[in-house]
């Protein structure tokens, strides 16, 4: 009677590949330049997640004030076996996977179904997805994972190709593009995708505003420390020296473009030198830096979205206060 064959170690099951490369700076470098011209002065998002931004969010999921976390992982949870029978997928890829918390709740639904395959994060925080990485091989013994360090906006072709596979997006992370920026992004994303692939998105539902200000006003503050991080980001990348003490952190709510805006208000007038930019910003008292908008959707919107982009919407789930959405869709061709 011949034995069991033992499962493969966790290092014989996770590969991760790092793509933070000269050029990609470089591309960071212009983006940046190209925002701080705009007016008002903008800063964009991207650079909130080194690892001290990654620890910092994955803290704000857990504040009381921030309802998306959990309702969406709410959601998942009831939704979870249906998402992963609709779409027939053996492969995850997670684009801005973070600490993969909820990520857990589909990883268990394809188990259950015996479809996990493979699992594929890909984020900006190399310590963040090397941790993570780690813990799920731990967790599913016969799990492959192929950590992808990089930024989804410019490294996206670096997936490994796969089979079958659902691409999540969550978090409500659409919401950080502009409707036309968005757009642009899903079609991109539906490009890199076999015909057949499925893509589940995850967006922030309108609501009363107060509650959406609360969420980003927490009175731990930690939501303006992570947005204040993104100072330090921009120092350590254009040889900056943003002085993160002279600005103060402020949400408010856009009705006319439902969406939420984050900014930093300069306390005083002040001079800011990037050498790697080869600039000198005067910012006057009062100025305020766009640093972030999260725009909300309902399942009309979501639906035109993803439709536009070349992807056929095959399911829509809510929770039972209509806080947050998840919509399937298929790539269509």
């Amino acid at each position: 009677m011949s034995e069991p064959v033992p499962a493969p170690s966790v290092f014989d099951r996770l590969t991760v590949d790092v793509h933070l490369d000269p050029a990609a700076e470089q591309e960071s470098l212009a983006a940046l330049a190209e925002a701080l011209a705009e007016s008002p002065r903008r800063i964009p998002s991207r650079f909130f997640y080194d690892d001290l931004g990654s620890e910092l969010f994955e803290r704000i999921t857990r504040l009381p004030e921030y309802y998306q976390t959990r309702t969406e992982a709410a959601l998942l949870h009831a939704s979870a076996d249906d998402i992963v029978r609709a779409s027939g997928a053996e492969e995850l890829v997670e684009l801005g996977s973070g600490a993969a918390v909820k990520t857990r709740i589909l990883l268990d639904a394809m188990e259950r179904a015996d479809q996990l395959l493979l699992y594929v994060p890909m984020d900006v925080s190399e310590g963040t997805v090397r941790r993570s990485a780690r813990q799920l091989a731990e967790r599913y013994p016969r799990l492959r994972i192929h950590g992808v360090v990089g930024d989804f906006l410019l490294h996206l072709e670096e997936i490994p190709a796969g089979g079958r596979r659902l691409v999540i997006f969550l978090g409500g992370t659409i919401g950080n593009f502009l409707p036309a920026e968005a757009r642009e992004f899903l079609t991109h994303v539906g490009e890199l995708m076999s015909s057949g692939d499925a893509l589940l998105l995850g967006t922030d539902r309108i609501k009363d505003i107060a509650r959406v200000e609360a969420a980003y006003n927490d009175s731990q503050g930690v939501t303006a420390r992570f947005n204040l991080n993104i100072l330090r980001v921009v120092n350590r990348l254009a040889q900056g020296d943003f002085d993160p003490s002279r600005f103060e952190h402020r949400a408010f709510y856009d009705s006319d473009h439902d969406w939420i805006e984050m900014r930093l208000a300069s306390q005083e007038t002040q001079t800011v030198r990037l050498l790697r930019l080869g600039l000198e910003l005067e910012i006057a008292q009062g100025e305020e830096l766009q640093t972030e908008i999260s725009a909300k959707y309902d399942e009309e919107r979501a639906a035109k979205l993803l439709t536009d982009a070349g992807f056929e919407v095959l399911r829509w789930y809510t929770d039972p206060e209509d806080l947050f959405g998840l919509t399937l869709a298929r790539k269509s061709g």
